[in-house]
């Protein structure tokens, strides 16, 4: 064998580029996939596959390592229940002689429409979906719903109320395909203003009954009545101003300033309707006029779209009260001190107290839009990290990993037992929550990375998001209290194709231009 010989100068080379930081990409990247494969033969040996779509479990994996953002944190069952939620996404996805589409549920169900596709979590489908690296299973997503059924919408698409012009928005800002989202523009105005003349009512706003809105036996719903709901309300007010977005984009100002109007007249309805002064709550006003006895989980909703002003942010107290929304497996769907509470039966989908992944995610987001956007003083960065915290480890049954349709706020049992439908139940996000909320990448319109981690300070001492596509950029985020963890730099940083473009010794909002 021959031996290869260097001089004193060509090993001293050698010494310093060792000791250079390599640029990352994905074939050089911060975590390395082969150290979370684990998570997912595990999962995949934990029952039989008795339904398979596009991706089955046996190449789950390969799909997994190509498409989803690696996150690694020193708390394993949160991080398991990452990697379980994007395993469980990935088992919805079906292709269908109409393009790629997201089921909700893994059996057939009777209320589903054509592919046993259901509009009710559309939504939080694309607000999760956003982060895959291959966009193309939204995009055909998205165009089955709107132009699927004779070049229109699906028949069975008003069905449930949903916020899909938000959603597209914020996956544009992860994407950056304005082309894509722009040619839908004539769809969603159509589409707004079918729901229009399907649900407005004489002063404005929206009503809607409750199973309409995928919550049926709440204790303010109704299937008769035409009762004001915040659902549906911030719902129409988001997509309003979503379509205002887009025109802006298109160079359509006139019809900009017509949604942007739209958006605000239901913004004041919202605030002046629907608002509870004595009970500091959004709530649901009935038919008659009157709203509401109960405070439910869905007067949170409104700050997921960032609808109130900063004077409604006391309504949050509540989810800290033991009396309100705050139980141990989670947060509850209505409060706890209310007469009615858990009142309606068990097991048929009732939305009077048990929690719901559905609402939970729902309260996360808007929990950390309050937190990043507003001024007050009721909520702190450790209630977002234990009410995630709590979501994550409400993610089990029989000692496994499991999602389904609604639990026990106080056994953590699911609600549903062993029916099958309620297996690997699409109805909410998780690994959203922690990209936006947890280690808090804010995505933007403008040309700006911002990152505000929700994490509080002494909690965790280091986590890293890696391989994210952000606008066509490689984004890390590394949080490594000493440097030891990563051996990089220490404290929190953001790395773009590779560069450490931001740093700080502490947790602190990072923010950094990303384009000229």
């Amino acid at each position: 064998m021959p031996v290869l010989r260097f001089s004193i100068p060509m090993l001293w080379i050698l010494c310093i580029l060792a000791c250079l930081e390599p640029a990352r990409s994905l074939d050089n990247p911060i975590l390395d996939p082969r150290d979370f494969r684990f998570h997912i033969d595990y999962f995949n040996s934990m029952e039989p596959e008795h339904v398979v779509n596009f991706i089955p479990n046996e190449k789950s994996w390969a799909w997994l390592e190509k498409n989803i953002p690696l996150f690694a944190c020193p708390d394993t069952g949160f991080q398991e229940i990452y990697f379980f939620r994007w395993w469980t996404l990935r088992k919805h996805i079906k292709h269908t002689p109409d393009g790629f589409v997201f089921t909700e549920f893994i059996t057939p169900v009777k209320h589903a429409g054509v592919y046993n596709t259901i509009s009710c979590a559309l939504g939080h489908h694309i607000m999760e979906g956003r982060w895959l690296e291959n966009q193309n299973y939204l995009k055909e997503y998205i165009t089955f719903w709107l132009r699927g059924h004779n070049a229109g919408s699906q028949p069975h698409f008003h069905n449930f109320s949903n916020w899909l012009a938000f959603s597209m928005v914020q996956k544009y800002l992860i994407d950056g395909d304005k082309e894509f989202m722009l040619k839908f523009l004539p769809d969603l105005i159509r589409d707004f203003e079918k729901w229009e003349q399907e649900r407005l009512l004489s002063n404005g706003m929206f009503w809607q009954h409750d199973v309409k809105d995928g919550m049926e036996e709440s204790i303010s719903g109704s299937r008769k009545h035409k009762n004001a709901r915040p659902t549906i309300n911030s719902y129409m007010y988001a997509n309003a101003l979503a379509i205002s977005e887009m025109a802006k984009l298109a160079g359509k100002d006139d019809l900009s300033k017509r949604f942007s109007a739209k958006a605000q007249t239901i913004k004041n309805l919202v605030q002046t309707h629907l608002w509870d002064e004595k009970a500091q709550f959004f709530k649901v006003r009935f038919e008659n006029g009157q709203l509401s006895d109960a405070r439910e989980e869905i007067g949170f909703i409104p700050w997921y779209f960032n609808l109130p002003d900063s004077d409604f942010s006391a309504a949050w107290q509540q989810l800290l009260d033991p009396e309100g929304f705050s139980a141990p497996f989670g947060i509850t769907t209505a409060e706890r001190r209310h007469p009615q509470f858990r009142s309606h039966g068990v097991g048929t989908c009732e939305w009077d107290g048990a929690v719901w992944p559905f609402a939970t995610s729902q309260t996360l987001t808007g929990l950390a839009n309050l937190l990043n956007n507003y001024h007050q003083t009721y909520i702190s960065r450790k209630d977002y990290f234990d009410a995630l915290t709590t979501y994550a480890r409400a993610h089990h049954k029989n000692g496994k990993p499991y999602i389904g349709e609604y639990q026990d706020e106080t056994t953590g049992e699911w609600l549903k037992g062993d029916n099958p439908r309620s297996r690997y139940y699409n109805h909410s996000t998780f690994c959203d929550l922690v990209i936006t909320g947890l280690v808090g990448l804010r995505p933007r319109p403008d040309g700006i990375l911002e990152v505000n981690p929700l994490l509080p300070q002494n909690s965790w001492d280091w986590f890293a998001l890696d391989r994210v596509n952000y606008r066509g950029k490689l984004v890390s985020i590394v949080w490594d209290k000493t440097g030891k963890k990563f051996g990089m730099d220490k404290g929190l940083s953001i790395y773009v194709d590779g560069i450490t473009v931001a740093q700080s010794p502490e947790l602190a909002k990072l923010s950094v231009p990303l384009f000229d």
